[in-house]
């Protein structure tokens, strides 16, 4: 870039000071107006670029080597990828327990899972449902990772898995007790199974690692920042391996009666379940809640080229911020929805161009799909219009906790395959919300580079870019 020579600096510096000494007002207005057009032409205003994202420092560029996923379609990465890929939706009536008396009778309940498969029987039954979801995600993404603990590795692999509340069938059924049998029958498992942090230290517990362990609890953000944040704590030395991820069961007539007081539900979908959550469409009506656990394996690039690791993509970068509006309604506007984008962005090193495709946290409600189209359009400008969005939540509800977590590993298979899956239910136009939200149907695509938004209760904004290696 052009520079502006330090002798003709210094001429226009005294040929202000001298105007300023002695010159009419408009005289100098229009005098600085033109110097500083003269200024602005021979060494324009600039943004440095950054270093690209291909920078030799291998140690500070962190990637997935393994995934693990619980969801709404099953336990595994197959069922899942398969479930999106077909744009199919896996809501359903719930079956938890009676939901008939409540005006949202329909969730995204994880089919047949069998704790047992990935716990001792004893085990499981001494801690929450979300924590068994989250050990069977960590030891699925283990797996794939072909990460080896023993003594010689356990010090230096940590935890770091969300949950977006506590154990609400664990609340629900020490209160239950309480009010029936009084306070002394309450389990002595209960507070263990029900603190939100529980997760990450039972899959620590159970996989033996012995490494930094901590847990975020920002309700629908939290999946995406635990992975943000892990992949932090490795970059600063405390960790060389990060199990980073979320998990949620929040399929509860507790959990669902405190979520449809608060008119936050769908309530027209109970006679067709797979049409009730529709991100974007005009006649959203609230979405739909979900269960289910995502856990990702983060590690230094060069960690995992030493080891021969699969390398599923790149944690690019990470952004977080807060509205500072409300308790439980986004910025109308989408103005701190926008600045995580922004700043995620800009850790990523990469202009809002780069982007090949967007994974909306798009909850199908009536005033969060509208901030998050407007905070898109803040960010990338006419190129809002051109890249191509879509919400999973239209097809497997709405995982508050697990909901960053599962859709970051959504948007790792999206990159991966090549293939964004659907925003399903796209039927009636909204007009506030005008951008390509890929309705209905799987698009194959050129991908290299992805964007998955996070948003929760309280203004809390998380957004992940990956990029594809």
């Amino acid at each position: 870039m052009a520079r502006t020579p330090t002798s003709r600096r210094a001429a226009l510096r005294a040929e202000l000071l001298g105007i300023l000494r002695g010159a009419e007002t408009d005289e100098l207005d229009a005098r600085i107006d033109e110097l500083l057009a003269e200024v602005l032409e021979e060494a324009p205003i600039v943004a440095p670029r950054a270093a690209p994202l291909d920078e030799p420092d291998e140690d500070q560029r962190i990637v997935v080597t393994g995934l693990g996923v619980v969801s709404p379609f099953g336990t595994g990465i197959a069922p899942f990828w398969e479930g999106l890929a077909a744009g199919r939706s896996a809501i359903g009536r719930i079956t938890h327990f009676d939901a008939s008396g409540f005006p949202c009778q329909i969730a995204g309940e994880v089919p047949d899972f069998e704790p047992q498969a990935f716990l001792d029987a004893k085990e499981a039954r001494r801690m929450s449902r979300s924590s068994q979801l989250a050990v069977a995600a960590a030891r699925m993404a283990v797996e794939a990772a072909g990460l080896r603990i023993d003594a010689g590795t356990s010090e230096e692999i940590g935890t770091l898995i969300a949950c977006g509340t506590l154990s609400m069938p664990d609340v629900e059924q020490a209160v239950t007790t309480m009010v029936q049998r009084g306070g002394m029958k309450i389990s002595p498992f209960f507070i263990p199974a029900a603190l939100p942090h529980m997760p990450s230290s039972q899959v620590a517990i159970q996989l033996g690692l012995r490494g930094h362990t901590s847990a975020i609890s920002t309700a629908c953000a939290a999946g995406a920042q635990a992975i943000g944040e892990a992949a932090a704590v490795i970059r600063r030395g405390d960790a060389e391996v990060m199990l980073a991820g979320g998990t949620e069961a929040p399929i509860t007539a507790l959990s669902l009666g405190a979520f449809c007081v608060m008119r936050a539900l769908s309530t027209s979908g109970n006679e067709e379940p797979q049409r009730a959550s529709r991100p974007f469409d005009a006649r959203r009506d609230g979405f739909v809640p979900g269960e289910g656990a995502a856990v990702l394996v983060l590690e230094r690039l060069s960690s995992a080229r030493r080891r021969g690791a699969p390398i599923l993509a790149e944690v690019a970068g990470y952004g977080a911020s807060s509205d500072a509006f409300h308790v439980t309604a986004p910025d109308p506007e989408g103005h701190g929805a926008a600045r995580a984008m922004r700043k995620a962005l800009q850790s990523a090193r990469i202009d809002p161009q780069q982007v090949d495709y967007i994974n909306a946290h798009a909850t199908s409600t009536p005033t969060g799909d509208i901030a998050e189209t407007r905070a898109i359009r803040q960010v990338f400008g006419e190129y809002a219009f051109s890249v191509p969005i879509s919400a999973n939540k239209s097809m497997i509800g709405h995982l508050t906790g697990a909901a960053g977590a599962v859709e970051a590993a959504a948007t790792i298979l999206t990159l991966q395959h090549g293939l964004i899956p659907p925003t399903i239910n796209q039927e009636h136009p909204d007009p506030e919300c005008d951008l390509d939200y890929v309705p209905n149907v799987a698009r194959p695509a050129q991908l290299a580079i992805a964007l998955s938004n996070s948003f929760g209760f309280g203004g809390v904004n998380a957004v992940l870019v990956f990029r594809k290696l």
